[in-house]
């Protein structure tokens, strides 16, 4: 994660800015902006931004490409949906970028990863979980705020890896001893502060999580 201007050949970057642009373009038309015009939702989505821009300056690592921070991308996809959170994580994404935490033309590839693979999995759990689990207020926090959690750092880092070998950066025997077993240990944390987030949310301001609906989760509570 964090991925600098020189870790990757330059093909891999040009085919993930192709790949980012559209992806972009499309939540920025159906993205539901009518959710901000309420001051407080607004102050609540560019609040999270500055606070994961900040967290994400935070990173433990000791070779580029390879550094290790909490995510929330579970956190903004269950408040705000997956429109909304891709572009708010792609903003955060372009902090850290502009404080040099990461690389200009390596832009579009963190933000595939951090931002997209974060939006995606945590979406695709809460998908699943409607589809699949009976709706009810444990299963909401427990599945989408903690297990969702701890399986998007999970998927995000396994495709970070998978990545860094197909291109080359490092060896996979390397990465799988030095680098995935952290990402266990930062599976558990950010599922603890993600589920813990989420579960203060939907009891003490249930209006800051959209996919979040008392009546259908309290119902049977």
């Amino acid at each position: 994660m964090n991925l600098p201007d020189t870790l990757l050949g330059e093909g891999w970057y040009w085919a993930a800015w192709a790949v980012w642009l559209p992806i972009f373009a499309r939540s920025l038309v159906r993205a539901p902006w009518t959710l901000l015009r309420e001051p407080e939702q607004l102050n609540v989505w560019l609040g999270m931004i500055v606070l994961l821009t900040l967290l994400w300056s935070l990173k433990a690592g000791v070779k580029p490409g390879l550094s290790l921070h909490l995510l929330g991308a579970t956190v903004f996809t269950l408040s705000f949906g997956h429109h909304l959170a891709f572009i708010g994580l792609s903003l955060v994404v372009l902090g850290i970028t502009l404080n040099r935490d990461a690389g200009y033309f390596a832009f579009a590839i963190n933000a595939l990863l951090m931002a997209g693979g974060g939006v995606m999995i945590s979406q695709a759990i809460h998908r699943l979980a409607l589809g699949f689990l009976p709706r009810h207020f444990f299963i909401y926090v427990f599945v989408n705020g903690f297990l969702g959690s701890f399986l998007m750092v999970s998927g995000v880092g396994v495709a970070a890896t998978c990545l860094l070998a197909a291109a080359g950066a490092y060896e996979w025997d390397y990465l799988a001893s030095e680098y995935l077993p952290y990402l266990i240990l930062l599976g558990f944390s950010e599922a603890w502060l993600s589920g813990m987030l989420i579960t203060l949310f939907v009891i003490y301001r249930p209006g800051w999580v959209v996919t979040f609906d008392d009546s259908i989760y309290l119902a049977n509570k």
